[in-house]
């Protein structure tokens, strides 16, 4: 089956039953503390489905020590209040999952919590632009570099 079949099939609502926050997070905590066990700094990346984990991640000092996400969903505005680790948020203009609603209450709420973060904005992209953007395109194209060079350097900044 190709790609744009499998896109056209897939169930997303079935994907996140079966992949629910209370099925996940444990398995993404646990995996966290053994990281931790090895290494004295851990940091985490996530894309879509994976940005409400990293900020669940960021609410644990014990965990993680910084933490990137583009495009997340699933977010919820508890997630958001809770960071206690630097966070870093790739956000495109267009966004059905991190909404208009969401990115001003990250605007407004990550200053008071008084962690290092940043907040780069992509105009014109939409959600999935950092994992999924289409490389033939020159404006997707330079906004999945500048997304991965700016989770790279923003995590290199807290793990070395």
């Amino acid at each position: 089956m190709s790609n744009p079949e499998k896109a056209k099939n897939f169930d997303l609502m079935a994907f996140i039953g079966r992949n629910s926050k209370e099925i996940r997070w444990p398995e993404i905590k646990a995996s966290a503390q053994e990281l931790k066990k090895k290494y004295s700094k851990v940091g985490a990346i996530g894309y879509c489905y994976g940005g409400w984990a990293c900020l669940k991640l960021a609410a644990e000092p014990s965990l993680i020590d910084a933490v990137s996400t583009a495009h997340p969903s699933l977010l919820d505005k508890a997630e958001i209040d809770a960071v206690k680790q630097p966070v870093q948020i790739l956000a495109p203009e267009n966004d059905f999952a991190y909404t208009e609603e969401l990115k001003k209450y990250t605007l407004d709420t990550l200053p008071k919590t008084g962690v290092s973060w940043e907040y780069i904005y992509f105009p014109g992209l939409q959600h999935g632009f950092a994992a999924r953007g289409d490389p033939n395109d020159p404006k997707q194209k330079e906004g999945l570099e500048r997304a991965k060079r700016a989770g790279v350097n923003f995590l290199a900044g807290y793990l070395h």
